[in-house]
């Protein structure tokens, strides 16, 4: 029984595809398939999301025209060379495996049209932030159909491949940092009085509603801080100290880190 799209790998990136995909109606249940080689993974992914599981690719890549790659970078080779796995001319093929180029996947899938993903770990909440690559050979329809995979889980933008290292320190890990923001406002809620439960629900919500603003108001980001900002009020006062304490250094400081490791992963 064929299938729309297929999944290599069941894990937690996978899964909140799968989910998004089913939540968004972007393909029905039975119109995906994915493979795990753990029989406890199979048996979460079919009773959770209802689609059909196999043990082994090489047993569902035929099914499907869209196969994503979702396994760690260091099977990648294995899938191909010891498994058995052959991707054609039909599959459009989207890789979300960190680090690995598109020449290395078009060696291994020669004849099929390679896509490069970098997701980011928001997706499990259907709020993520993704760059992705198209390898030569891929067609509108092939992009469209990328784009309408990826805005099951978030935003995305077609970024070149040389710049999957910038998007790596600035959406792949910066939830990191972000979560970190996070746990210190709700630690300085808590400080002066307001329980976790309030302090984490003030904060988060003031992150979701900051993002939106950036996104959606059209303003530029120092614009906006100073619309929040009155002259003799209490967040200038805050501001005062991020400055001092050279805040924005450090979130580049930060993904310059991210961005010089993403870069020696990709040469390894």
């Amino acid at each position: 029984m064929s299938a729309k799209i297929g999944f290599i790998g069941a894990g937690r990136m996978a899964g909140a595809m799968i989910d998004g995909l089913i939540a968004k109606n972007v393909y029905t249940k039975d119109e995906i398939i994915a493979c795990a080689p753990s029989e406890a993974t199979r048996n979460k992914m079919t009773q959770k999301c209802g689609i059909r599981m196999y043990e082994k690719a090489v047993d569902m890549v035929d099914l499907a025209d869209i196969i994503v790659i979702a396994i760690k970078p260091k099977y990648i080779g294995s899938l191909f060379k010891n498994e058995g796995v052959v991707l054609g001319k039909k599959h459009l093929v989207i890789s979300i495996a960190a680090g690995v180029k598109l020449k290395t996947l078009q060696s291994y899938a020669p004849e099929s049209r390679i896509v490069r993903v970098m997701p980011n770990h928001c997706c499990m909440v259907l709020e993520g932030a993704a760059g992705f690559v198209m390898g030569d050979g891929c067609t509108a329809e092939d992009k469209k159909n990328v784009e309408t995979v990826l805005s099951a889980i978030g935003l995305a933008a077609e970024v070149r491949e040389v710049d999957l290292d910038a998007v790596t320190g600035i959406c792949g890990s910066s939830p990191a940092y972000l979560y970190m923001a996070a746990h210190a406002l709700i630690e300085a809620g808590m400080k002066y009085g307001l329980t976790e439960e309030q302090a984490t629900v003030l904060a988060a919500q003031s992150m979701i509603g900051a993002g939106k603003m950036v996104l959606e108001s059209g303003m530029k980001t120092d614009a906006l801080v100073d619309g929040v900002c009155s002259p003799g009020g209490t967040t200038i006062e805050g501001v005062k100290v991020l400055r001092d304490e050279h805040f924005e250094d450090a979130m580049i400081h930060c993904v310059d880190a991210c961005v010089k490791r993403s870069i020696e992963m990709g040469k390894e």
